[in-house]
């Protein structure tokens, strides 16, 4: 445990902050309004898009700075805005699109996008090709040409082979595309995640605490997946989730209970209580 109170705590959502119900426990909800009283930073960070904070937010019962899309957004729920994006750009994307398409025969392609805001209509959010399997429940998806899809920047690329496992699918075309972006995945059924190259929930969260005056050193972090493991060993405190993926207790300094014995929880309240 670090000897001193860290000064900004970051979470993940799924698998981490919330239950198998995607709920928060009111003993979570507690511990984080406690980060805050106590006048300290509390921060999402999450492959969700901003449009899937809100959700978080209403039972949590604060709203919270956000890193979104695994660092590649950052936004403010409490004004609905996106503070930054980094994106793929148009080349880059038809360049990966070439690979996974010759390494991963029959997948599928969708991007994530953003706007100003959460809901910012005038922007398109979820773009897939025709036929990509949804890994979740999706109502906001746009569905249009493969060419299309490629056509605009992206915050996040996101290729699906049902048949595969993230894990395997990763290890097939990491070395190939890892000059034109990050790739990671946060869940293993077969979905793995792209971003620009050097983003990841630690670039983004770094980039929160320079705007705070926090250093790394000074936070503390909450994770179960292999998207966490940047921010697990970027931070001061890493820690896993009892439930979590081998990589991210691998790369943890910790690891609590799990995300549906609130073990979050657990250990802000060593600080906070």
């Amino acid at each position: 445990m670090q000897p001193t109170r860290p000064r900004l705590v970051a979470s993940d959502v799924d698998g981490t902050l919330l239950d198998r119900h995607e709920r928060v426990s009111a003993r979570t909800r507690a511990a984080v309004h406690a980060i805050v009283a106590a006048g300290d930073v509390f921060v999402l960070a999450t492959g969700r898009p901003p449009r899937w904070i809100t959700p978080v937010v209403d039972q949590l019962g604060l709203a919270p700075r956000a890193v979104c899309a695994n660092g590649a957004v950052l936004y403010d729920s409490e004004t609905d805005r996106v503070i930054s994006a980094r994106t793929l750009e148009v080349t880059a994307l038809a360049e990966i699109a070439a690979v996974v398409g010759s390494l991963l025969p029959g997948c599928g392609l969708a991007v994530e996008r953003v706007g100003e805001s959460a809901h910012d209509s005038a922007t398109p959010q979820f773009v897939s090709e025709p036929g990509y399997e949804h890994a979740w429940l999706n109502p906001d998806n746009t569905e249009t040409s493969a060419e299309d899809v490629l056509s605009a920047p992206a915050v996040k690329l996101l290729v699906r082979q049902s048949s595969m496992t993230s894990g395997a699918m990763a290890a097939a075309i990491t070395a190939h595309v890892e000059h034109l972006a990050d790739v990671t995945f946060s869940t293993d059924n077969g979905l793995i995640e792209l971003s620009a190259p050097g983003v990841s929930k630690a670039s983004g969260l770094i980039e929160v605490g320079r705007t705070l005056g926090i250093d790394a050193a000074d936070m503390l972090a909450f994770g179960d997946m292999p998207n966490d493991v940047p921010m697990l060993t970027a931070v001061g405190h890493g820690v896993a989730m009892g439930n979590a993926h081998p990589d991210a207790i691998a790369a943890a300094d910790e690891v609590t209970a799990t995300n549906v014995d609130d073990g979050v929880a657990r250990v802000v309240e060593r600080w906070w209580s």
